[in-house]
C-alpha cells in the first residue's frame, strides 16, 4: 500500500504535523497515525481533502492503490445498507409498539381517572412518559433519516429513495403534515376521553 507513504511524505513536505493535518481534514490525530502507519484507510472525502490540501492529483496520491480504495468503497457501501436495514428495523418496531402504546393511552385515560381518581392519573402519566420516550425515539430515527413526510417514510420503508424533484416537493410538506398530525392526534385523545366520561357517567 502507497498511500500511507503519500500521506506521510506530502505531509512532511508541507510541514505539518500529524495534529495539524488532522486539524485541516476535520480527522484525529490518531486517524491519521493510523493511515500513515497502514492500520487503517482514508474514506473517499479524506482523500479528496488530502488531495486538494497538498496540491498533487488522485493519481499521485493513491498510486496503485485503487483496489484497495475500491474495495474501502464496497465495505463502506455495505456497512451504510447494514445501518440502513438496522435502522428500518427499529423504525418499524418503535412505530408499531408507539401506535398501540398511543391507543392503549386514548382509551385509559378516562377509565382511569375515573374509577381510581389519583392513581389512576398516576398510572395514566406513567403511560404517557413511556408513549412519549418512545416518541422521542422514532423522532430521532426520523431525524437521522431524513424522513418526516407520509410519502418519505412510506419510501423509507421499502428502502427506495425519493429522487430530487420528489424529495423538495417532499420538504415543503413537512411543516403542515407535522402540525396536522399533532392537532389530529390532540384531539382524538381529547374527543375519545371526553366521551368515555359521559360514558362512564351514564353507566354509574
Amino acid at each position: 500500500m502507497e498511500l500511507n507513504k503519500q500521506i506521510k511524505k506530502n505531509r512532511t513536505i508541507m510541514n505539518l504535523s500529524q495534529e495539524e493535518l488532522a486539524e485541516k481534514i476535520y480527522v484525529t490525530r490518531q486517524t491519521i497515525s493510523n493511515w500513515e502507519n497502514g492500520k487503517s484507510y482514508p474514506d473517499i472525502h479524506s482523500i479528496l481533502l488530502m488531495s486538494s490540501l497538498f496540491g498533487v492529483s488522485l493519481d499521485q496520491l493513491i498510486k496503485g492503490d485503487l483496489d484497495i480504495m475500491k474495495e474501502e468503497i464496497k465495505k463502506e457501501e455495505i456497512k451504510e445498507e447494514e445501518i440502513k436495514e438496522e435502522d428500518i428495523k427499529k423504525f418499524y418496531r418503535y412505530g408499531k409498539i408507539y401506535t398501540v402504546l398511543l391507543i392503549v393511552l386514548m382509551i385509559s385515560v378516562a377509565p382511569l381517572v375515573y374509577y381510581f381518581e389519583l392513581y389512576g392519573a398516576i398510572i395514566a402519566l406513567i403511560l404517557f412518559s413511556i408513549t412519549f420516550t418512545l416518541a422521542i425515539k422514532v423522532e430521532k430515527l426520523k431525524k437521522e433519516n431524513d424522513i418526516q413526510t407520509y410519502k418519505e417514510i412510506v419510501a423509507f420503508y421499502n428502502g427506495e429513495h425519493l429522487d430530487e424533484i420528489s424529495k423538495n416537493r417532499e420538504y415543503g410538506k413537512r411543516p403542515y403534515q407535522q402540525f396536522l398530525l399533532a392537532l389530529a392526534s390532540g384531539l382524538i385523545t381529547f374527543i375519545i376521553a371526553i366521551l368515555l366520561f359521559k360514558l362512564l357517567s351514564l353507566i354509574n
